[in-house]
Protein backbone atom coordinates (compact mmCIF):
# COMPACT_ATOMS: atom_id res chain seq x y z
CA UNK A 1 0.00 0.00 0.00
CA UNK A 2 1.18 3.51 -0.82
CA UNK A 3 -0.20 6.68 0.74
CA UNK A 4 0.34 10.08 -0.81
CA UNK A 5 2.30 12.74 1.10
CA UNK A 6 1.59 16.31 -0.01
CA UNK A 7 4.92 17.73 1.18
CA UNK A 8 7.55 14.93 1.14
CA UNK A 9 10.49 17.34 1.70
CA UNK A 10 8.93 19.36 4.51
CA UNK A 11 9.13 22.51 2.39
CA UNK A 12 6.07 23.17 0.17
CA UNK A 13 7.90 25.32 -2.39
CA UNK A 14 10.76 22.84 -2.80
CA UNK A 15 8.37 19.88 -3.01
CA UNK A 16 6.36 21.73 -5.66
CA UNK A 17 9.52 22.59 -7.60
CA UNK A 18 10.59 18.96 -7.78
CA UNK A 19 7.04 17.93 -8.65
CA UNK A 20 7.13 20.34 -11.59
CA UNK A 21 10.34 18.89 -13.03
CA UNK A 22 8.58 16.37 -15.33
CA UNK A 23 6.62 19.24 -16.87
CA UNK A 24 9.76 21.36 -17.22
CA UNK A 25 11.50 18.46 -18.95
CA UNK A 26 8.53 18.10 -21.29
CA UNK A 27 8.59 21.86 -22.00
CA UNK A 28 12.32 21.92 -22.67
CA UNK A 29 12.25 18.94 -24.98
CA UNK A 30 9.20 20.18 -26.90
CA UNK A 31 9.79 23.93 -26.98
CA UNK A 32 13.54 24.46 -26.87
CA UNK A 33 15.05 21.28 -28.27
CA UNK A 34 12.11 20.60 -30.64
CA UNK A 35 12.15 16.92 -29.81
CA UNK A 36 9.45 14.70 -31.31
CA UNK A 37 6.36 14.82 -29.13
CA UNK A 38 6.37 11.12 -28.24
CA UNK A 39 10.05 11.26 -27.26
CA UNK A 40 9.44 14.37 -25.18
CA UNK A 41 6.59 12.62 -23.41
CA UNK A 42 8.82 9.62 -22.72
CA UNK A 43 11.43 11.96 -21.25
CA UNK A 44 8.85 13.54 -18.98
CA UNK A 45 7.56 10.12 -17.97
CA UNK A 46 11.06 8.91 -17.04
CA UNK A 47 11.60 12.06 -14.95
CA UNK A 48 8.27 11.59 -13.20
CA UNK A 49 9.08 7.95 -12.42
CA UNK A 50 12.42 8.90 -10.85
CA UNK A 51 10.91 11.63 -8.68
CA UNK A 52 8.02 9.38 -7.66
CA UNK A 53 10.49 6.71 -6.54
CA UNK A 54 13.17 8.87 -4.92
CA UNK A 55 11.24 11.82 -3.50
CA UNK A 56 7.75 10.43 -2.91
CA UNK A 57 8.96 6.89 -2.09
CA UNK A 58 6.37 5.25 -4.31
CA UNK A 59 7.14 1.54 -4.88
CA UNK A 60 8.59 0.93 -8.38
CA UNK A 61 5.99 -1.69 -9.24
CA UNK A 62 3.19 0.72 -8.39
CA UNK A 63 4.84 3.37 -10.55
CA UNK A 64 4.90 0.91 -13.45
CA UNK A 65 1.29 -0.12 -12.80
CA UNK A 66 0.18 3.51 -12.66
CA UNK A 67 1.95 4.30 -15.93
CA UNK A 68 0.35 1.24 -17.51
CA UNK A 69 -3.13 2.32 -16.43
CA UNK A 70 -2.54 5.81 -17.80
CA UNK A 71 -1.33 4.41 -21.12
CA UNK A 72 -4.33 2.09 -21.28
CA UNK A 73 -6.69 5.02 -20.69
CA UNK A 74 -4.86 6.90 -23.44
CA UNK A 75 -5.56 4.05 -25.85
CA UNK A 76 -9.11 3.49 -24.65
CA UNK A 77 -11.18 5.56 -24.89
CA UNK A 78 -9.06 8.44 -26.25
CA UNK A 79 -7.19 6.90 -29.20
CA UNK A 80 -10.24 4.73 -29.89
CA UNK A 81 -12.26 7.90 -30.41
CA UNK A 82 -9.66 9.58 -32.61
CA UNK A 83 -9.13 6.47 -34.73
CA UNK A 84 -12.77 6.06 -35.70
CA UNK A 85 -13.40 9.78 -36.09
CA UNK A 86 -10.52 10.23 -38.51
CA UNK A 87 -11.71 7.14 -40.37
CA UNK A 88 -15.06 8.82 -40.99
CA UNK A 89 -13.29 11.85 -42.43
CA UNK A 90 -11.22 9.60 -44.69
CA UNK A 91 -14.38 7.85 -45.96
CA UNK A 92 -15.84 11.22 -46.86
CA UNK A 93 -12.74 12.19 -48.80
CA UNK A 94 -12.32 9.00 -50.85
CA UNK A 95 -15.78 9.38 -52.38
CA UNK A 96 -15.49 13.13 -52.92
CA UNK A 97 -18.18 14.01 -50.39
CA UNK A 98 -15.81 15.97 -48.23
CA UNK A 99 -15.28 18.37 -51.14
CA UNK A 100 -19.05 18.74 -51.38
CA UNK A 101 -19.17 19.79 -47.73
CA UNK A 102 -16.53 22.45 -48.39
CA UNK A 103 -18.27 23.73 -51.53
CA UNK A 104 -21.58 23.94 -49.70
CA UNK A 105 -20.09 26.27 -47.12
CA UNK A 106 -18.11 28.41 -49.57
CA UNK A 107 -21.08 28.94 -51.91
CA UNK A 108 -23.32 30.41 -49.25
CA UNK A 109 -21.86 33.91 -49.52
CA UNK A 110 -19.90 35.95 -52.07
CA UNK A 111 -17.81 37.61 -49.33
CA UNK A 112 -14.46 36.01 -48.48
CA UNK A 113 -14.70 36.97 -44.81
CA UNK A 114 -18.08 35.33 -44.36
CA UNK A 115 -16.86 32.26 -46.25
CA UNK A 116 -13.82 32.05 -43.98
CA UNK A 117 -15.97 32.20 -40.83
CA UNK A 118 -18.22 29.48 -42.23
CA UNK A 119 -15.31 27.20 -43.08
CA UNK A 120 -12.78 27.85 -40.30
CA UNK A 121 -15.23 28.46 -37.46
CA UNK A 122 -18.45 26.57 -38.25
CA UNK A 123 -17.21 23.69 -40.38
CA UNK A 124 -13.98 23.44 -38.40
CA UNK A 125 -16.05 22.90 -35.27
CA UNK A 126 -17.90 20.03 -36.96
CA UNK A 127 -14.60 18.33 -37.76
CA UNK A 128 -13.32 19.02 -34.24
CA UNK A 129 -16.45 17.45 -32.80
CA UNK A 130 -15.42 14.15 -34.41
CA UNK A 131 -11.66 14.00 -34.59
CA UNK A 132 -9.82 16.91 -32.99
CA UNK A 133 -6.07 16.66 -32.37
CA UNK A 134 -5.19 19.07 -35.18
CA UNK A 135 -7.35 17.47 -37.88
CA UNK A 136 -9.62 20.56 -38.33
CA UNK A 137 -6.59 22.79 -38.81
CA UNK A 138 -5.22 20.66 -41.63
CA UNK A 139 -8.61 20.44 -43.35
CA UNK A 140 -9.86 24.02 -43.00
CA UNK A 141 -6.49 25.58 -43.85
CA UNK A 142 -6.59 23.83 -47.23
CA UNK A 143 -10.18 24.93 -47.81
CA UNK A 144 -9.20 28.51 -46.98
CA UNK A 145 -6.31 28.24 -49.42
CA UNK A 146 -8.80 27.10 -52.08
CA UNK A 147 -10.80 30.29 -51.44
CA UNK A 148 -7.74 32.33 -52.41
CA UNK A 149 -6.21 33.22 -49.04
CA UNK A 150 -2.43 33.32 -49.03
CA UNK A 151 -0.90 30.41 -47.07
CA UNK A 152 0.27 32.30 -43.97
CA UNK A 153 -3.12 33.94 -43.44
CA UNK A 154 -4.94 30.66 -44.09
CA UNK A 155 -2.76 28.96 -41.47
CA UNK A 156 -3.33 31.76 -38.96
CA UNK A 157 -7.11 31.82 -39.35
CA UNK A 158 -7.48 28.03 -39.30
CA UNK A 159 -5.28 27.70 -36.22
CA UNK A 160 -7.06 30.35 -34.17
CA UNK A 161 -10.55 29.25 -35.23
CA UNK A 162 -9.81 25.80 -33.80
CA UNK A 163 -9.77 27.24 -30.27
CA UNK A 164 -13.54 27.75 -30.07
CA UNK A 165 -14.71 24.10 -30.08
CA UNK A 166 -11.67 22.44 -28.46
CA UNK A 167 -13.15 21.99 -24.97
CA UNK A 168 -15.73 19.56 -26.39
CA UNK A 169 -13.65 18.15 -29.24
CA UNK A 170 -13.51 14.47 -30.20
CA UNK A 171 -17.06 13.89 -28.92
CA UNK A 172 -16.36 15.38 -25.48
CA UNK A 173 -13.02 13.64 -25.02
CA UNK A 174 -11.41 16.46 -22.95
CA UNK A 175 -14.31 16.43 -20.51
CA UNK A 176 -14.13 12.66 -20.18
CA UNK A 177 -10.40 12.78 -19.40
CA UNK A 178 -10.95 15.60 -16.90
CA UNK A 179 -13.67 13.64 -15.13
CA UNK A 180 -11.39 10.61 -14.86
CA UNK A 181 -8.50 12.39 -13.15
CA UNK A 182 -10.61 14.66 -10.93
CA UNK A 183 -13.42 12.24 -9.96
CA UNK A 184 -15.93 15.02 -10.74
CA UNK A 185 -19.07 13.84 -12.56
CA UNK A 186 -18.57 14.21 -16.30
CA UNK A 187 -22.01 15.74 -16.90
CA UNK A 188 -21.40 18.42 -14.25
CA UNK A 189 -17.99 19.23 -15.70
CA UNK A 190 -19.46 19.41 -19.19
CA UNK A 191 -22.16 21.80 -18.00
CA UNK A 192 -19.65 24.03 -16.19
CA UNK A 193 -17.27 24.11 -19.15
CA UNK A 194 -20.22 25.04 -21.37
CA UNK A 195 -21.07 28.05 -19.20
CA UNK A 196 -17.57 29.41 -19.70
CA UNK A 197 -16.79 28.26 -23.21
CA UNK A 198 -20.00 29.73 -24.61
CA UNK A 199 -18.79 33.21 -23.67
CA UNK A 200 -15.23 32.73 -24.92
CA UNK A 201 -16.20 30.98 -28.17
CA UNK A 202 -18.53 33.85 -29.08
CA UNK A 203 -15.51 36.21 -29.22
CA UNK A 204 -13.55 34.12 -31.73
CA UNK A 205 -15.39 35.18 -34.96
CA UNK A 206 -14.64 38.84 -34.20
CA UNK A 207 -10.94 38.02 -33.87
CA UNK A 208 -11.09 36.12 -37.17
CA UNK A 209 -12.46 39.19 -38.96
CA UNK A 210 -9.60 41.28 -37.57
CA UNK A 211 -7.11 38.66 -38.75
CA UNK A 212 -8.68 38.54 -42.19
CA UNK A 213 -9.21 42.22 -42.95
CA UNK A 214 -8.28 44.33 -39.93
CA UNK A 215 -10.61 47.00 -38.61
CA UNK A 216 -12.27 47.32 -42.00
CA UNK A 217 -13.31 43.68 -41.83
CA UNK A 218 -14.77 44.15 -38.36
CA UNK A 219 -16.62 47.32 -39.40
CA UNK A 220 -18.11 45.80 -42.55
CA UNK A 221 -18.80 42.19 -41.50
CA UNK A 222 -19.51 42.36 -37.76
CA UNK A 223 -23.12 41.12 -38.17
CA UNK A 224 -21.73 37.83 -39.48
CA UNK A 225 -19.36 37.52 -36.52
CA UNK A 226 -22.13 38.36 -34.06
CA UNK A 227 -24.55 35.87 -35.59
CA UNK A 228 -22.03 33.05 -35.80
CA UNK A 229 -20.63 33.70 -32.32
CA UNK A 230 -23.96 34.00 -30.55
CA UNK A 231 -25.31 30.96 -32.39
CA UNK A 232 -22.28 28.89 -31.48
CA UNK A 233 -22.21 30.07 -27.87
CA UNK A 234 -25.92 29.38 -27.43
CA UNK A 235 -25.49 25.91 -28.88
CA UNK A 236 -22.58 25.14 -26.55
CA UNK A 237 -24.43 26.35 -23.48
CA UNK A 238 -27.76 24.65 -24.20
CA UNK A 239 -26.37 21.29 -25.32
CA UNK A 240 -23.75 20.96 -22.57
CA UNK A 241 -26.21 21.90 -19.82
CA UNK A 242 -29.47 20.34 -20.99
CA UNK A 243 -28.67 17.57 -23.44
CA UNK A 244 -25.41 15.63 -23.90
CA UNK A 245 -22.01 17.28 -23.59
CA UNK A 246 -20.59 14.80 -26.15
CA UNK A 247 -22.72 16.47 -28.84
CA UNK A 248 -21.98 20.05 -27.85
CA UNK A 249 -19.74 21.00 -30.76
CA UNK A 250 -21.94 19.34 -33.37
CA UNK A 251 -25.04 21.13 -32.12
CA UNK A 252 -23.19 24.44 -31.71
CA UNK A 253 -21.70 24.22 -35.20
CA UNK A 254 -25.03 23.38 -36.81
CA UNK A 255 -26.84 26.17 -34.95
CA UNK A 256 -24.11 28.68 -35.82
CA UNK A 257 -24.10 27.60 -39.46
CA UNK A 258 -27.89 27.75 -39.70
CA UNK A 259 -28.03 31.21 -38.15
CA UNK A 260 -25.34 32.52 -40.50
CA UNK A 261 -27.07 31.02 -43.54
CA UNK A 262 -30.31 32.76 -42.60
CA UNK A 263 -28.42 36.03 -42.11
CA UNK A 264 -26.68 36.03 -45.50
CA UNK A 265 -30.00 35.48 -47.25
CA UNK A 266 -31.15 38.89 -46.03
CA UNK A 267 -27.83 40.69 -45.50
CA UNK A 268 -24.45 40.93 -47.19
CA UNK A 269 -21.47 43.18 -46.34
CA UNK A 270 -21.83 46.57 -48.03
CA UNK A 271 -18.43 46.16 -49.66
CA UNK A 272 -17.81 42.54 -50.50
CA UNK A 273 -14.25 41.27 -50.35
CA UNK A 274 -12.66 38.47 -52.29
CA UNK A 275 -9.11 37.21 -52.53
CA UNK A 276 -7.11 38.46 -55.56
CA UNK A 277 -6.62 34.92 -56.79
CA UNK A 278 -9.99 33.52 -55.81
CA UNK A 279 -10.92 30.62 -58.10
CA UNK A 280 -13.82 30.65 -60.50
CA UNK A 281 -16.43 28.01 -59.71
CA UNK A 282 -17.78 26.90 -63.05
CA UNK A 283 -18.72 23.32 -62.21
CA UNK A 284 -22.37 22.34 -62.02
CA UNK A 285 -23.97 22.75 -58.58
CA UNK A 286 -23.96 19.75 -56.29
CA UNK A 287 -27.27 17.92 -56.29
CA UNK A 288 -29.27 17.94 -53.03
CA UNK A 289 -29.06 14.13 -52.58
CA UNK A 290 -25.26 14.32 -52.74
CA UNK A 291 -25.21 17.17 -50.24
CA UNK A 292 -27.38 15.16 -47.85
CA UNK A 293 -25.07 12.16 -48.21
CA UNK A 294 -22.04 14.36 -47.57
CA UNK A 295 -23.50 15.58 -44.27
CA UNK A 296 -24.91 12.19 -43.27
CA UNK A 297 -22.09 11.27 -40.81
CA UNK A 298 -23.01 14.19 -38.58
CA UNK A 299 -26.70 13.31 -38.66
CA UNK A 300 -25.93 9.67 -37.85
CA UNK A 301 -23.72 10.63 -34.94
CA UNK A 302 -26.32 12.97 -33.48
CA UNK A 303 -28.94 10.22 -33.71
CA UNK A 304 -26.69 7.63 -32.05
CA UNK A 305 -25.72 9.87 -29.17
CA UNK A 306 -29.28 11.04 -28.70
CA UNK A 307 -30.37 7.41 -28.48
CA UNK A 308 -27.67 6.36 -26.01
CA UNK A 309 -27.79 9.46 -23.81
CA UNK A 310 -31.51 9.06 -23.08
CA UNK A 311 -32.16 7.42 -19.72
CA UNK A 312 -34.03 4.40 -20.97
CA UNK A 313 -33.66 0.77 -22.06
CA UNK A 314 -30.82 1.42 -24.52
CA UNK A 315 -28.68 3.23 -21.97
CA UNK A 316 -29.37 0.57 -19.32
CA UNK A 317 -28.43 -2.17 -21.77
CA UNK A 318 -25.15 -0.47 -22.65
CA UNK A 319 -24.35 0.17 -18.98
CA UNK A 320 -24.95 -3.50 -18.19
CA UNK A 321 -22.12 -4.40 -20.58
CA UNK A 322 -19.59 -2.09 -18.89
CA UNK A 323 -16.55 -3.71 -17.31
CA UNK A 324 -15.13 -1.93 -14.25
CA UNK A 325 -12.18 -3.25 -12.28
CA UNK A 326 -9.45 -2.15 -9.89
CA UNK A 327 -6.21 -1.85 -11.84
CA UNK A 328 -3.97 -4.80 -10.89
CA UNK A 329 -1.15 -3.94 -8.50
CA UNK A 330 -2.36 -0.43 -7.67
CA UNK A 331 -3.11 0.12 -4.00
CA UNK A 332 -2.87 3.87 -3.50
CA UNK A 333 -4.47 6.00 -0.81
CA UNK A 334 -4.93 9.75 -1.04
CA UNK A 335 -3.78 12.21 1.58
CA UNK A 336 -7.10 11.65 3.37
CA UNK A 337 -6.46 7.91 3.67
CA UNK A 338 -9.12 6.87 1.16
CA UNK A 339 -8.48 4.87 -2.03
CA UNK A 340 -8.09 7.00 -5.13
CA UNK A 341 -10.92 6.63 -7.67
CA UNK A 342 -8.36 6.87 -10.47
CA UNK A 343 -7.13 3.36 -9.65
CA UNK A 344 -10.42 1.94 -10.96
CA UNK A 345 -10.50 1.38 -14.72
CA UNK A 346 -13.80 1.73 -16.58
CA UNK A 347 -14.00 -0.29 -19.78
CA UNK A 348 -17.40 0.69 -21.13
CA UNK A 349 -16.66 -0.77 -24.52
CA UNK A 350 -20.13 -0.98 -26.04
CA UNK A 351 -21.41 2.46 -25.14
CA UNK A 352 -18.05 4.22 -25.59
CA UNK A 353 -17.93 7.25 -27.85
CA UNK A 354 -15.36 5.52 -30.03
CA UNK A 355 -17.64 2.52 -30.52
CA UNK A 356 -20.52 4.78 -31.52
CA UNK A 357 -18.17 6.46 -33.97
CA UNK A 358 -17.24 3.07 -35.38
CA UNK A 359 -20.93 2.29 -35.93
CA UNK A 360 -21.41 5.71 -37.51
CA UNK A 361 -18.44 5.01 -39.78
CA UNK A 362 -19.87 1.71 -40.94
CA UNK A 363 -23.21 3.37 -41.71
CA UNK A 364 -21.37 6.21 -43.45
CA UNK A 365 -19.55 3.73 -45.69
CA UNK A 366 -22.91 2.22 -46.68
CA UNK A 367 -24.58 5.57 -47.34
CA UNK A 368 -21.60 6.95 -49.28
CA UNK A 369 -21.34 3.66 -51.21
CA UNK A 370 -17.75 2.96 -50.23
CA UNK A 371 -16.84 -0.65 -51.13
CA UNK A 372 -16.08 -2.83 -48.12
CA UNK A 373 -12.52 -3.50 -49.25
CA UNK A 374 -11.84 0.21 -49.68
CA UNK A 375 -13.39 1.02 -46.30
CA UNK A 376 -11.15 -1.55 -44.60
CA UNK A 377 -8.13 -0.17 -46.47
CA UNK A 378 -9.02 3.32 -45.26
CA UNK A 379 -9.22 2.02 -41.71
CA UNK A 380 -5.78 0.42 -42.01
CA UNK A 381 -4.36 3.66 -43.40
CA UNK A 382 -5.91 5.63 -40.54
CA UNK A 383 -4.53 3.21 -37.96
CA UNK A 384 -1.05 3.44 -39.46
CA UNK A 385 -1.20 7.22 -39.72
CA UNK A 386 -2.12 7.59 -36.05
CA UNK A 387 0.64 5.33 -34.71
CA UNK A 388 2.84 8.16 -33.44
CA UNK A 389 -0.13 10.16 -32.13
CA UNK A 390 -1.29 7.06 -30.24
CA UNK A 391 2.16 6.63 -28.69
CA UNK A 392 2.27 10.29 -27.69
CA UNK A 393 -1.18 10.17 -26.11
CA UNK A 394 -0.33 6.97 -24.23
CA UNK A 395 2.91 8.48 -22.91
CA UNK A 396 1.29 11.75 -21.86
CA UNK A 397 -1.48 9.92 -20.02
CA UNK A 398 1.09 7.63 -18.39
CA UNK A 399 3.00 10.72 -17.23
CA UNK A 400 -0.22 12.20 -15.88
CA UNK A 401 -1.13 9.08 -13.93
CA UNK A 402 2.33 8.77 -12.36
CA UNK A 403 2.21 12.41 -11.27
CA UNK A 404 -1.31 12.07 -9.91
CA UNK A 405 -0.84 8.73 -8.16
CA UNK A 406 2.52 9.56 -6.59
CA UNK A 407 1.24 12.81 -5.11
CA UNK A 408 3.17 15.24 -7.31
CA UNK A 409 -0.01 16.92 -8.45
CA UNK A 410 -1.06 17.26 -4.80
CA UNK A 411 2.32 18.84 -3.97
CA UNK A 412 1.89 21.41 -6.72
CA UNK A 413 -1.68 22.08 -5.64
CA UNK A 414 -0.69 22.47 -2.00
CA UNK A 415 1.82 25.14 -2.89
CA UNK A 416 -0.49 26.94 -5.30
CA UNK A 417 -3.22 26.96 -2.66
CA UNK A 418 -1.04 29.38 -0.74
CA UNK A 419 -2.21 32.02 -3.19
CA UNK A 420 -5.66 31.77 -1.64
CA UNK A 421 -8.64 32.84 -3.66
CA UNK A 422 -6.37 34.66 -6.10
CA UNK A 423 -5.63 31.23 -7.54
CA UNK A 424 -8.85 31.61 -9.53
CA UNK A 425 -6.99 34.11 -11.73
CA UNK A 426 -4.24 31.60 -12.58
CA UNK A 427 -6.34 28.50 -13.11
CA UNK A 428 -7.06 29.26 -16.76
CA UNK A 429 -3.41 30.06 -17.48
CA UNK A 430 -2.37 26.63 -16.24
CA UNK A 431 -4.77 25.01 -18.69
CA UNK A 432 -3.41 27.22 -21.48
CA UNK A 433 0.15 26.26 -20.56
CA UNK A 434 -0.73 22.58 -20.63
CA UNK A 435 -2.19 22.76 -24.13
CA UNK A 436 0.75 24.78 -25.41
CA UNK A 437 2.96 21.93 -24.19
CA UNK A 438 0.92 19.00 -25.45
CA UNK A 439 -1.23 20.41 -28.26
CA UNK A 440 -4.29 18.78 -26.72
CA UNK A 441 -6.94 19.97 -24.28
CA UNK A 442 -7.44 16.31 -23.35
CA UNK A 443 -3.79 15.91 -22.42
CA UNK A 444 -3.76 19.21 -20.53
CA UNK A 445 -6.77 18.11 -18.50
CA UNK A 446 -5.04 14.83 -17.72
CA UNK A 447 -1.87 16.62 -16.66
CA UNK A 448 -3.36 19.45 -14.60
CA UNK A 449 -6.91 18.42 -13.70
CA UNK A 450 -6.06 16.79 -10.36
CA UNK A 451 -3.76 19.65 -9.45
CA UNK A 452 -6.52 22.18 -10.12
CA UNK A 453 -8.91 20.32 -7.84
CA UNK A 454 -6.30 19.99 -5.09
CA UNK A 455 -5.44 23.69 -5.21
CA UNK A 456 -9.13 24.64 -5.26
CA UNK A 457 -9.87 22.65 -2.12
CA UNK A 458 -6.89 24.12 -0.31
CA UNK A 459 -7.90 27.65 -1.29
CA UNK A 460 -11.60 27.26 -0.51
CA UNK A 461 -12.65 27.49 -4.15
CA UNK A 462 -15.05 25.31 -6.10
CA UNK A 463 -13.18 22.22 -7.42
CA UNK A 464 -15.73 21.97 -10.23
CA UNK A 465 -15.10 25.57 -11.28
CA UNK A 466 -11.32 25.27 -11.27
CA UNK A 467 -11.35 21.94 -13.10
CA UNK A 468 -13.62 23.39 -15.78
CA UNK A 469 -11.47 26.52 -16.03
CA UNK A 470 -8.46 24.34 -16.78
CA UNK A 471 -10.26 22.99 -19.84
CA UNK A 472 -11.73 26.31 -20.98
CA UNK A 473 -8.43 28.13 -20.54
CA UNK A 474 -6.67 25.33 -22.31
CA UNK A 475 -8.53 25.81 -25.57
CA UNK A 476 -6.75 29.12 -26.20
CA UNK A 477 -3.46 27.25 -25.98
CA UNK A 478 -4.45 25.40 -29.17
CA UNK A 479 -3.45 28.47 -31.17
CA UNK A 480 0.07 28.50 -29.71
CA UNK A 481 0.75 24.76 -29.52
CA UNK A 482 3.75 23.72 -31.61
CA UNK A 483 1.94 20.56 -32.69
CA UNK A 484 -0.86 22.57 -34.30
CA UNK A 485 1.49 25.13 -35.84
CA UNK A 486 3.42 22.33 -37.52
CA UNK A 487 0.19 20.77 -38.82
CA UNK A 488 -0.94 24.06 -40.36
CA UNK A 489 2.43 24.85 -41.91
CA UNK A 490 2.87 21.33 -43.24
CA UNK A 491 -0.59 21.17 -44.78
CA UNK A 492 -0.02 24.43 -46.66
CA UNK A 493 3.54 23.76 -47.74
CA UNK A 494 5.14 26.51 -45.63
CA UNK A 495 7.11 24.39 -43.18
CA UNK A 496 9.70 26.44 -41.37
CA UNK A 497 7.35 29.41 -40.93
CA UNK A 498 5.75 28.15 -37.73
CA UNK A 499 7.31 31.05 -35.84
CA UNK A 500 5.52 33.53 -38.09
CA UNK A 501 2.19 31.83 -37.46
CA UNK A 502 2.86 31.86 -33.71
CA UNK A 503 3.67 35.58 -33.69
CA UNK A 504 0.38 36.34 -35.45
CA UNK A 505 -1.80 34.31 -33.06
CA UNK A 506 -0.07 34.50 -29.68
CA UNK A 507 -1.36 37.98 -28.80
CA UNK A 508 -4.96 37.08 -29.61
CA UNK A 509 -4.60 33.81 -27.73
CA UNK A 510 -3.40 35.55 -24.56
CA UNK A 511 -5.97 38.32 -24.92
CA UNK A 512 -8.94 35.94 -25.02
CA UNK A 513 -7.31 33.92 -22.21
CA UNK A 514 -7.26 37.06 -20.06
CA UNK A 515 -11.01 37.41 -20.58
CA UNK A 516 -11.50 33.80 -19.45
CA UNK A 517 -9.31 34.30 -16.36
CA UNK A 518 -11.36 37.34 -15.39
CA UNK A 519 -14.59 35.40 -15.94
CA UNK A 520 -13.37 32.50 -13.78
CA UNK A 521 -12.34 34.89 -11.01
CA UNK A 522 -15.77 36.57 -11.08
CA UNK A 523 -17.39 33.11 -10.92
CA UNK A 524 -15.45 32.51 -7.70
CA UNK A 525 -16.94 35.68 -6.17
CA UNK A 526 -20.52 36.59 -5.25
CA UNK A 527 -20.77 38.48 -8.55
CA UNK A 528 -21.09 35.31 -10.67
CA UNK A 529 -20.91 32.37 -8.24
CA UNK A 530 -24.55 31.65 -9.06
CA UNK A 531 -23.31 30.24 -12.36
CA UNK A 532 -21.47 27.46 -10.49
CA UNK A 533 -23.31 24.38 -9.30
CA UNK A 534 -22.38 20.93 -8.09
CA UNK A 535 -18.97 22.08 -6.95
Amino acid sequence: MFRQVPDPLGHPALSALLASLPLLVLLTLLGLLRTASHRAALGGLATAALIAAIVHRMPPLQIADGAAEGAAFGLFPIVWIVLNAVWINRLQRVRGHFAIVGRTFSSLSGDLRVQAVLIAYCFGAMVESLSGFGTPIAITSLLLLALGLEPLKAATVATFANTAPAAFGSVGNPVQALAKVTACPAHELGAMVGRQSAVIAALVPFVLLLMLDGRRGLAEAWPAALTAGVGFGAGQFLCSNYFAYQLTDIVAALLSTGALIVLVRVWQPRCRRSAPDAPEHSARPDRPPEILRAFSPYAILIALFALTSYHGPVQRFLASRDVTFAWPGLDVLGTDGRPLPVTVFDFGWLGASGTLLLIAGILTAVILRVPARQAVHCYAQTLYGLRRAALTIACVLALSYVMNLSGMAVSLGTWLAGLGRAFALLSGFLGWFGVVLTGSDTSSNALFGAMQVSAARQAGLSPLLMAATNSTGGVQGKAAAMQNLVIAAGALGISGREGEILRKVIGWSLGVLAVLCLLAWLQSTPVLNWTVSGG
